[in-house]
């Protein structure tokens, strides 16, 4: 059993890698169900532990349909082993999906 000593100790070394991503309003529901899979599929990966996806409601860019993912992943390493075997492959599905209909930008969070 893990004590809430432990627990909050675990959750302070976890990282979120959030994801932006802007689509053409036309792809909304195509983009929306290949989400939901590639979202399933990056929680399959060493190291994902949990991810969060919102719409974004204000501001929106005319034409666009935003989104962002929140993954969190257990730790700093496990981020590295993503972005090192899995990342090219990752990104390469929603380019090979959607060409150049949709954009993402990556941010890191760790915990202070």
């Amino acid at each position: 059993m893990t004590s809430q000593a432990e627990t909050s100790q675990a959750v302070a070394y976890q990282i979120i890698y959030e994801v932006n991503l802007s689509v053409d309003s036309e792809l909304q529901q195509a983009y929306s169900e290949w989400l939901q899979q590639h979202i399933r599929q990056m929680l399959a990966l060493p190291g994902f532990i949990d991810a969060r996806c919102y719409r974004v409601i204000d501001p929106l860019p005319a034409g666009k349909v935003c989104w962002t993912v929140q993954y969190v992943l257990t730790n700093q390493a496990s981020l590295d082993q993503y972005l090192k075997e899995h990342a090219a492959r990752m990104r390469e599905d929603g380019v090979n999906h959607f060409g150049n209909r949709f954009s993402a930008t990556r941010r890191i969070y760790q915990p202070v």
